[in-house]
Parts: C-alpha cells; sequence; structure tokens
C-alpha cells in the first residue's frame, strides 16, 4: 500500500479535489473526516458526473467532497492478504481500496496498480523471499530440506521435511507470499506427528 495518501475532507471544494486528482495524477481520493476516519471514495467519474448532470443540483463550484463521494467507503485492513484485496476489487468494480486501522482511520491506500506491480516481482525475488523468509526463518527449515523452483510466478517445493505437519504449513505460507499464484507440493516426510494414537486393546472376556 502507499501511505502518503491524499485525501479531501467533507467540505474540500469541487475544484480543489480535481486539483488534487490533476497535481498528483491519481484517479480517486479518500474522503476523511477531523479524525481521519473514512467516510467515502471521490473519483474523477464523480466530478464529471457533477458537471453533466446538474438538474436540480447545485453548480460545480458548489459542490462539496461529500456531495460528491461514494458511500460507505469500501475498505481493507493492512492484514489483509494481496489476494483479497483483488478480489474485493474486483467484486465491488473499483480501483482503490483505502486501508484503515481498527477503528476505521485512514493509514494508506492500495490500487489496482499496486497490485500489478506486486505480481509483476521475478521469479528470482519470489525463490529467494520463500527461501530465506518463509522456510529457514519463519518455519526454522534447515535450508538444504527443501529445493525451491518458481516459473512464471508458480512455486515448486521439493524434498523431505522432518514432519507431516510441517508440509501443509509449508504450502500454505507459501500461498499466502505476495506475487505468488500457485504452489506445486512436492514434499515429502518422515515422521507423521498427524497419525491418530493407536486405540487401546479391549480386554478379553473370560
Amino acid at each position: 500500500m502507499t501511505r502518503e495518501v491524499v485525501r479531501a475532507r467533507r467540505a474540500t471544494p469541487f475544484r480543489r479535489v480535481a486539483r488534487f486528482l490533476d497535481q498528483h495524477r491519481i484517479s480517486g481520493l479518500p474522503v476523511v473526516d477531523n479524525d481521519d476516519k473514512v467516510l467515502g471514495v471521490v473519483s474523477g467519474t464523480d466530478l464529471v458526473r457533477a458537471t453533466t448532470n446538474r438538474e436540480g443540483r447545485k453548480e460545480p463550484h458548489a459542490v462539496t467532497a461529500q456531495d460528491l463521494m461514494s458511500a460507505p467507503a469500501i475498505t481493507v485492513h493492512p492484514e489483509q492478504s494481496v489476494g483479497d484485496a483483488a478480489r474485493l476489487m474486483e467484486r465491488r468494480g473499483v480501483e482503490r481500496l483505502p486501508v484503515v486501522d481498527e477503528e476505521d482511520r485512514l493509514i494508506g491506500i492500495v490500487t489496482r496498480r499496486d497490485l500489478l506491480r506486486i505480481f509483476l516481482r521475478t521469479d528470482d525475488d519470489l525463490r529467494r523471499r520463500v527461501t530465506e523468509d518463509i522456510l529457514v526463518s519463519d518455519l526454522r527449515l534447515p535450508s538444504e530440506a527443501v529445493t525451491v523452483s518458481v516459473r512464471d510466478g508458480v512455486v515448486t517445493l521439493d524434498g523431505r521435511v522432518e514432519l507431516r505437519s510441517q508440509v501443509p504449513e509449508a504450502v500454505h505460507s507459501v500461498w499466502r507470499l505476495e506475487g505468488v499464484v500457485g504452489v506445486v507440493n512436492g514434499l515429502t516426510f518422515r515422521l507423521d506427528d498427524c497419525a491418530a494414537p493407536s486405540a487401546p486393546g479391549r480386554p478379553g472376556i473370560t
């Protein structure tokens, strides 16, 4: 996400909103209250609509961001995955999502361009991050235990880990890495720590 967010207030005039969009070369911006809580989003389309559909409405120069904005805003939280954000954008037909904290205060914004940039990460960068950041650092696996190969964003894991439970843990962690579009699991394990304990034998009947 982008942390430096251009924003408007409820009373920001039409012309100032238009100037923000033009100067910063953006297609939309969030509207916030005095506590930085997100109220809605204004886009260039909203500005055009205000100038072309004026019947029964105020003249554009008297219109404010509150009059223009689409509300309530569709937002995400920083802990949500890139995939979640992309699916939400697609489902709701929006180009940007304000990122808010637990009190709905604006802390950033993510756009379709941001998501595209993430999925353009090179295969070498993904392989390094999977090996160093996930398998070795997070999951504490020996560096030689798993061989990682990446092609067009699809990660293949080969090798043998100690415990069966480590296999799905590794696969799920790799899936959550931003930029990964698929995971091929070729991992095996030495010990099955997921097997149910054997039921005790029934006492003999005499």
